[in-house]
């Protein structure tokens, strides 16, 4: 049975010119004040972004000039922050250099060892406004005894496609970092309960805190109900603790005791085509074990 998880969703400006001593400092400040956290968990681009408000390219430094490769002096300094604090830490996105050559918008998280566990790369950049690479992998990480973990990074939580895919990897929560300044906020927050409720997966959507966003980030639980969420844009901290386990719970029976899609597709029925994927849902491969049960096949970071 996964453990309780206590964890905290930063609602925060981007500190100066991605300042890492003002973050760090900020966030040895919050685990003195909240010791019981396990996981804090900050907006996308939060330490990837010229100044707060600013828009790269348009009215800063480009992403191009903005990223370094992950495996860096920032990647460095990050585990040894989650380290030293003993604390699971998702710091948000920052402009990944790859190897390749091309950019990249990626989430890392480090574990309480101070070790990367995973990163991810944002699938689906806001286009036209986002130049940076799609990534390819979707990625569902073991966060020790609490439970497995999938990444998002804002516009994502657009495609239902991206969070289907992470709850049948074995996802049981789905950490969505944002940075969305615009109007369609509203719609995140729409969009945020509906890929709780349709998958029966807790989604944290964690936006910034003005000026670099409108904030309004919430916690959902598997059957979409909001746990926790800020009204507005200003700083601040939401703290929870929830029960990983409650996913499997709700597959079992059904959100409000009655609806289990997780078993809606069983061996033996017919195959149903997708043409504008070019593909199917296999009934025998849909619920990976009678509607809940997920996949131990995934992708993780070292």
């Amino acid at each position: 049975m996964a453990s309780p998880l206590p964890l905290a969703l930063v609602q925060a400006p981007a500190p100066p010119a991605g300042n890492l001593d003002t973050f760090a400092s900020g966030l040895e400040r919050l685990a003195r004040q909240r010791p019981a956290v396990r996981l804090y968990v900050y907006p996308e681009l939060h330490l990837a972004t010229a100044a707060p408000g600013t828009i790269p390219g348009e009215e800063g430094p480009t992403p191009e000039e903005l990223a370094q490769p992950l495996d860096g002096p920032l990647d460095r300094r990050l585990g040894e922050l989650a380290g030293d604090l003993g604390v699971w830490l998702a710091p948000g996105s920052l402009y990944e250099l790859g190897a390749d050559g091309d950019v990249y918008n990626t989430a890392p998280v480090y574990s309480p060892e101070g070790r990367r566990v995973a990163a991810y790369r944002k699938i689906c950049p806001w286009r036209p406004y986002e130049t940076v690479t799609p990534g390819t992998e979707f990625v569902v990480f073991e966060m020790g005894e609490y439970g497995r973990v999938g990444l998002t990074i804002c516009y994502d939580a657009w495609f239902p496609e991206i969070t289907r895919n992470l709850a049948h990897l074995g996802a049981e929560v789905i950490l969505n970092v944002v940075q969305t300044p615009t109007s369609d906020r509203e719609q995140e927050i729409v969009l945020a309960r509906a890929n709780a409720l349709t998958n029966q997966v807790f989604v944290a959507s964690v936006n910034a805190a003005t000026p670099t966003g409108v904030g309004r980030s919430l916690l959902v639980d598997p059957e979409g109900r909001v746990r926790a969420h800020a009204p507005g844009a200003d700083d601040c901290v939401l703290t929870d603790v929830i029960d990983l386990g409650e996913t499997a719970r709700v597959r079992q029976y059904g959100t409000a005791g009655l609806n289990r899609p997780w078993q809606q597709f069983r061996p033996g029925d017919a195959a149903l085509d997708l043409p504008l994927y070019s593909g199917r849902i296999e009934p025998g491969i849909w619920g990976a074990g009678h509607g809940g049960s997920p996949l131990t096949e995934r992708h993780e970071a070292s």
